[in-house]
């Protein structure tokens, strides 16, 4: 069977003995897990000690986790037992590297795929990757601040009713995503507030055209809803309209470096047969503040999955 291995890390600003209490006792896994994100009405059932986790859910499966070695200060090792949807097991450890800035959180797993599953390798190794560094942001956020800073709403079948739209459309590594999208924003918005505000309605949008997370490539649209298509844009700029449809919404509370928190629990809700996704219209992301004057754990954010 192919050995999977994920390594991720992250700097959280504070020492050693502030982090290693959080991720050696399993009483505080529920808190910054970024997969009970996805089911928080999970059953959890965590050891007095702290040390042994059992969580059974529709969403997240079943399966139990186990302190196995820990060395104050610097590292924990854990046993993970998966149950459903399969079985599986893994081993996970936690470096604990001190910096200048503050200690570099290191998170590893060693894992072996059954053998109907082997050519899954790379796409599993990226996806738990991304679960990864998600958890790690969300630890980080528990250390500094005191809070994970990240809420999701599950408001089910939603209407989204036909839209103009004005935007930029862009294709680039969806590992940089980030940078381009608020590129394209800095741009997109001042002209259209400058140039025919009267005609803006609704709220910010990105478009996903096509995500290929293992290939590194996405191709997406940053717009903004019209009443009508205003004259003489930019020549780069394009125009088109979404139609009438129904979509699964997942609501997003909280900076918007948590915002694949919500696109992480459409993909499992969406696995567990929560709701059937159609392939003819892009899922869609509402933007209903601006990050450039609202408070970040203020930033609220929508993804739309539309429903066949």
């Amino acid at each position: 069977m192919p050995t999977m291995n994920v390594n991720a890390t992250l700097l959280i600003k504070a020492s050693p003995e502030k982090i290693y209490p959080i991720i050696s006792n399993l009483n505080h896994w529920e808190t910054w897990s970024p997969w009970i994100l996805a089911e928080p009405t999970a059953a959890i059932t965590v050891a007095k000690d702290g040390k042994y986790h059992e969580w059974a859910g529709e969403i997240i499966g079943s399966g139990n986790l186990k302190v196995v070695d820990e060395v104050e200060n610097k590292s924990v090792t854990m046993d993970i037992n998966f149950l459903k949807p399969w079985r599986s097991f893994a081993t996970t450890q936690f470096l604990l590297t001190p910096q200048k800035e503050g200690t570099l959180v290191q998170w590893t797993m060693e894992s072996r795929l059954t053998f109907f599953l082997f050519w899954m390798k790379k796409q599993m190794e990226i996806f738990v990757g991304m679960d990864y560094n998600r958890g790690l942001l969300l630890l980080k956020d528990l250390i500094e601040t005191g809070t994970t800073n990240s809420t999701l709403n599950f408001k089910g079948s939603k209407p989204f009713y036909a839209t103009k739209y004005v935007g930029i459309k862009t294709s680039c590594p969806f590992s940089e995503i980030g940078s381009h999208m608020e590129k394209d924003f800095t741009e997109l918005m001042p002209y259209l507030m400058q140039n025919c505000r009267e005609l803006l309605t609704g709220n910010g949008l990105s478009i996903y055209h096509k995500t290929e997370v293992v290939k590194d490539r996405v191709v997406y649209t940053a717009a903004h809803p019209v009443s009508e298509i205003p004259k003489d844009l930019p020549a780069h700029f394009i125009v088109g309209e979404l139609p009438k449809f129904n979509a699964y919404t997942i609501r997003h509370n909280g900076p918007y470096r948590h915002i694949g928190n919500a696109w992480a629990a459409g993909m499992m809700h969406q696995r567990s047969k929560k709701f059937k996704a159609t392939r003819a219209i892009p899922p869609i992301e509402v933007m209903y503040n601006s990050p450039t004057n609202t408070p970040e754990n203020e930033l609220i954010s929508e993804i739309l999955f539309p429903l066949r």
